[in-house]
């Protein structure tokens, strides 16, 4: 039997690759070993927890105030043990995450073939987003086997010269989190979001945490919630804030006192899929979410000034913003206000995943090593 071993740490890539350990587990081709990092950790363990994933390995990295290259350093010198303990035939990252690209190297030194689930994403600016853009184009020259989201991931590799008999389309497997967890009954632990569910308001939901947002930028976007809240006060802002200590002393000041603005810690994947489910409007600057909620036929406005997932916004149901505060207030209140606008974007088309990606991984795995049959690519409706 052929060990494979799913290497993360993050939340973001915990959603993402529990039903490919889901999937492996579920077969009596692999042994799944999986090992965690913990580059989060109250996060990444929240959504084990939901999942029901009881990690082999956990480096437990996490420092407070942690540098990138703390984390690249420690995932490296824990992984070097970690495999030469476990000895995979292969492991899987996912992503663009330091731990994603760290666990990648310490696998390439030494000499055991890397998977690289959501492969090929580019947004063509080293910086932005940053460190992402660098981690997965550092990634896809060692991967053996690169399995894209898209079509669109898929000529990005092939555009850097990726050969196409190492590429698979897979689909997303946010999509299979994201439809596993939509038959979960999950409450929400903070009474205010229960009252909310069922008072019948409208909901605008916001995230923010990029990097290259910190500092007056993410200031422009807590003054541009503010004035949202107060010119629209039937609509419930709700803003679980990230726990980066950068990201709060910036959004959260222009916020006090507003009495249609909730904030909250950060919300299990669980709490936050029900919330994307009764949001009227998602604005956002993360990279998973712009996945995620147009399948619920969620408008996302995405405050950046590129994404590196072009695919929703061709199909309509996602629009680059920008951080500049008068534009995002524009952009929001077009869409409360503006029903035609909104009917445009609210589409239940997602270009991203059929709840198949995690099948589609096990199956290229599979015929990696000899055996078994590759499934059809997944083709996106745009």
């Amino acid at each position: 039997m052929l060990t494979i071993m799913p290497i993360y740490g993050t939340r973001p890539e915990a959603i993402k690759m529990a039903p490919i350990v889901s999937a492996l587990q579920s077969t009596a081709d692999f042994n799944c070993v999986v090992a965690v990092t913990g580059q989060h950790r109250a996060m990444l363990d929240q959504v084990n927890k939901l999942f029901g994933i009881i990690p082999d390995v956990d480096l437990n990295i996490h420092q407070r105030n942690q540098s990138l290259n703390g984390i690249m350093a420690r995932t490296l010198e824990g992984m070097e043990q970690v495999l030469a303990l476990h000895r995979p035939d292969a492991v899987v990252v996912q992503g663009d995450t330091t731990t994603s690209t760290a666990g990648a190297i310490a696998a390439f030194n030494n000499g055991i073939p890397v998977i690289h689930a959501e492969a090929g994403l580019r947004s063509g600016d080293l910086l932005s987003p940053y460190p992402e853009e660098g981690n997965r184009k550092l990634t896809s020259q060692i991967a053996k086997l690169h399995l894209a989201p898209t079509t669109i991931s898929r000529a990005n590799l092939l555009r850097e010269g990726i050969h196409a008999s190492d590429i698979v389309v897979t689909g997303n497997t946010v999509i299979d989190a994201l439809l596993a967890t939509r038959t979960k009954n999950v409450s929400f632990d903070d009474p205010r979001l229960e009252e909310l569910s069922e008072s019948g308001r409208r909901v605008l939901l916001v995230t923010t945490h990029r990097r290259e947002n910190q500092g007056e930028a993410m200031r422009g976007v807590g003054r541009a919630i503010a004035e949202i809240a107060k010119t629209e006060p039937e609509v419930s802002v709700v803003l679980p804030v990230h726990k980066n200590p950068v990201v709060r002393e910036a959004v959260l000041p222009p916020l006090e006192g507003l009495g249609n603005v909730i904030v909250t810690e950060p919300l299990s994947y669980g709490e936050f899929t029900r919330l994307m489910s009764l949001s009227t409007v998602v604005l956002t600057d993360s990279g998973g979410v712009q996945e995620e909620a147009p399948s619920l036929g969620k408008p996302v406005l995405v405050m950046r000034e590129n994404t590196e997932r072009p695919e929703a916004v061709t199909a309509g149901t996602v629009k680059l913003v920008g951080t500049e505060t008068a534009r995002i207030v524009e952009e929001v209140r077009r869409l409360l206000n503006d029903p035609a606008a909104y009917a445009l974007m609210a589409n239940a088309v997602n270009p991203y995943g059929d709840g198949l990606a995690a099948d589609r991984t096990v199956a290229a795995i599979s015929q990696l090593f000899g055996f078994g049959k590759r499934m059809s690519d997944f083709e996106e409706a745009i």
